[in-house]
């Protein structure tokens, strides 16, 4: 008798939100340049922040365990090519970057 008076439909039990599974992040790394090309700079500044060497060091850079690029001398930063397809970054004087700006 009870079927024939209601059309009863039964569906898979399936749970709501899920709020208390995927309610986590982690804060984000505060990766990437910390100075820009042509600033000045003094010794043992970070450049930049990586992880894994997206931006290799040259002159007066040194590449950190962690792979930050920092300064090794006062100067002014200079984000280069390396070949056809990588990047560097170097710390020059002054003098030898405003020679640099002026060859090209």
């Amino acid at each position: 008798m009870l079927l024939n008076q209601e059309n009863l439909q039964m569906f898979a039990h399936h749970k709501g939100g899920g709020s208390s599974a995927n309610g986590r992040d982690s804060a984000g790394r505060r990766l990437g340049t910390k100075v820009a090309d042509g600033q000045a700079l003094t010794a043992g500044s970070i450049i930049y922040r990586q992880r894994g060497t997206h931006i290799y060091p040259g002159v007066n850079v040194k590449r950190g365990n962690d792979d930050t690029l920092f300064a090794l001398s006062d100067g002014v930063v200079k984000f280069e090519r390396k070949g056809r397809d990588k990047r560097q970054v170097s710390v020059y004087s002054r003098e030898q970057y405003d020679q640099i700006l002026a060859a090209k």
